[in-house]
């Protein structure tokens, strides 16, 4: 039986092969169980619930046992959106020398074929890991996420919106009462208290990452700066240790007794009207804990070129080869269908900490 590059699963295990970037915030807060997080079917079930603290109960002699009740849960269905970037490859493309190749080469058309589908592959699915991180900043940002669908015209789309709470707003924000970069600022006392809304749920702290300028704010502040000069008391250290090529611990604080990370992250992204854009915007902070989330995928359905029927695939990637002999053209598509939660209730706290 011949060997078929092009084939759905071939190009399924191709996928599966490449390298991901280090996209910072998805690996770090929404990771993603193999097992448990990439569905079968095109819905997926979206489930969230609220710290606990409660204590088990004293029992008196014989009594037996105090019946405790399971922690409620909110359960929803939801159909993620398709993200699915395209690349056409036309005959012209096939007769031009490729990008890295000797400007004298004896490649055939043939075979800068297959070179083309798994450099457009990859470069596919990078695009799909920016748009993810997008995602996983929203939600962290916003409690939420706005997916816009695309039709013919670009210009145009139907947002389709995802929230994680049921109030007015967004519940996980925390108002400093004087910016960070003003006189008389209370940094520590407002880390502490956006530390306890999830401490008092249960939660986890263990990371505060924030754009570049408000780290800057942050190691540069004169109060910071004399307690952590303070060799009789460990506040915490000035220690950068590199995360990722654009994440970086620039600070351990101790508040209240629990160390928190202070990460810089500086990477950006160029959004759809062609501007570069911070993913942790200007003055934007985010409390939280590794692992708070996680990403889940629905599965995708299409039409599949070699048999005329449609099949479903399980995966975070799925690719889709299609060829058009009349015109000469193939093209390549790469789809995912994602959607970033998290594991509790609010368990991002945000802040805008800088003058605007």
């Amino acid at each position: 039986m011949a060997f078929n590059i092009y084939s759905t699963h071939t190009l399924l295990m191709a996928v599966q092969l490449l390298t991901p970037p280090s996209n910072f915030l998805k690996k770090r807060y929404f990771p993603t169980n193999e097992a448990t997080d990439i569905f079968k079917t095109e819905d997926v079930l979206i489930e969230y619930r609220d710290g606990s603290k409660k204590l088990a109960p004293f029992v008196a002699p014989r009594k037996g046992g105090v019946t405790m009740m399971r922690q409620g849960s909110k359960l929803e269905r939801f159909t993620p959106p398709r993200i699915a970037p395209k690349r056409g490859l036309t005959v012209d493309d096939l007769e031009t020398r490729g990008f890295g190749e000797a400007l004298f080469t004896n490649k055939t058309p043939e075979e800068r074929e297959r070179l083309l589908i798994i450099r457009d592959v990859s470069e596919l699915s990078e695009a799909i890991s920016r748009r993810e991180e997008v995602m996983c900043a929203e939600t962290m940002l916003t409690n939420g996420c706005v997916m816009r669908h695309i039709a013919d015209d670009k210009q145009e789309g139907d947002d389709k919106e995802i929230r994680f709470y049921e109030e007015g707003k967004n519940p996980a924000q925390y108002t400093p009462t004087v910016k960070w970069d003003q006189e008389g600022n209370l940094m520590l006392k407002d880390l502490a208290a956006m530390s306890r809304m999830l401490t008092t749920r249960g939660l986890p702290v263990a990371d505060f990452v924030c754009s570049p300028d408000l780290a800057d704010v942050i190691i540069n502040d004169s109060n910071i700066q004399k307690l952590l000069d303070n060799r009789r008391y460990e506040l915490g250290a000035v220690k950068p240790e590199t995360l990722t090529d654009s994440a970086t611990v620039v600070a351990v604080l101790n508040i209240n007794g629990r160390l928190i990370s202070i990460i810089s992250y500086d990477e950006s992204y160029t959004d759809d009207d062609g501007k570069d854009k911070l993913y942790i915007p200007s003055g934007k902070g985010i409390l939280t804990a590794p692992g708070a989330g996680k990403a889940i995928y629905g599965a995708v359905t299409q039409l599949e070129q070699t048999d005329n029927h449609y099949h479903t695939y399980a995966g975070r990637r799925v690719p889709k080869y299609l060829a058009n002999a009349e015109n000469d053209t193939r093209s390549i598509m790469l789809t995912s269908r994602p959607i970033m939660l998290p594991k509790n209730k609010n368990p991002f706290i945000v802040i805008d900490a800088l003058t605007q």
